[in-house]
């Protein structure tokens, strides 16, 4: 197994579109990118924490590539969009990629470039690249939020 993951926006909604990937073995919501240990959800929401809501995601490399995860990554949200994803705004909604090795950075890197010269978006694609930090867990009620709230939860 190998592990991704990435922030596109609000996490629920993220989680059900990888969570339903041939290959993906475990999905978490979660934080990361921040300063504080530990952190909650009201806290992160608070935008003073640094975290971005994140998907977490375990995927066998021998049915999904890194690669193919970036392809629903990129097509999950507008990466030209800085700190915000349709009405959630703050810097915890932003969108980034958060490496585990760095060939992961490579990839990422180089499926940054292809979509910008793709001409997809007359915009600056703002997502990030980052190492990743400790992963938070999100609280539990977070957790496959979609699969569990299907009639008052759209996905993506």
């Amino acid at each position: 197994m190998e592990r991704a993951t990435f922030a596109a926006g609000c996490f629920w909604g993220v989680e059900e579109a990888f969570r339903t990937l041939d290959g993906v073995h475990e999905t978490a919501v979660g934080y990361m990118g921040g300063e504080t240990e530990n952190p909650t959800y009201p806290l992160v929401c608070s935008g003073e924490t640094g975290h971005a809501e994140v998907v977490d995601i375990q995927f066998d490399p021998a049915r999904i590539s890194y690669a193919q995860l970036l392809e629903r990554f990129w097509n999950l949200h507008n990466p030209t969009c800085l700190n915000f994803q349709g009405w959630d705004v703050g810097t915890q909604y932003r969108s980034a990629i958060f490496y585990h090795r760095d060939e992961q950075r490579q990839i990422a890197e180089q499926s940054k470039s292809a979509l910008a010269a793709s001409g997809k978006y007359s915009e600056l694609i703002v997502t990030e690249i980052t190492p990743a930090g400790p992963f938070w867990r999100a609280e539990e009620y977070h957790q496959q939020y979609a699969l569990k709230n299907k009639q008052t939860c759209r996905t993506l």
